[in-house]
């Protein structure tokens, strides 16, 4: 899935779900990522998009992403 500007969404963004709800993505079915807390075995059958652990509404899983959607920072991966 991609945020509304055109960028990958990657396991551990931090994003602005919708205006005064931030949230974390903690797997990503598209690229294959999923985090220890919220493994593939338990998410894996999703098959596409990616799961948002957010701050008021807690799990939700996007397909397409909210028009308001945007990335704030992006974790770093690797060493």
């Amino acid at each position: 899935m991609k945020y509304p500007d055109g960028t990958p969404a990657r396991l551990g963004d931090k994003i602005v779900v919708w205006e005064g709800n931030e949230g974390v993505v903690v797997c990503s079915m598209d690229t294959d990522e999923y985090s220890e807390d919220y493994p593939k075995e338990a998410f894996g059958y999703l098959k596409q998009g990616i799961m948002v652990l957010s701050e008021k509404a807690g799990l939700i899983h996007y397909v397409e992403p909210e028009a308001s959607m945007r990335l704030l920072e992006r974790r770093r991966h690797g060493p």
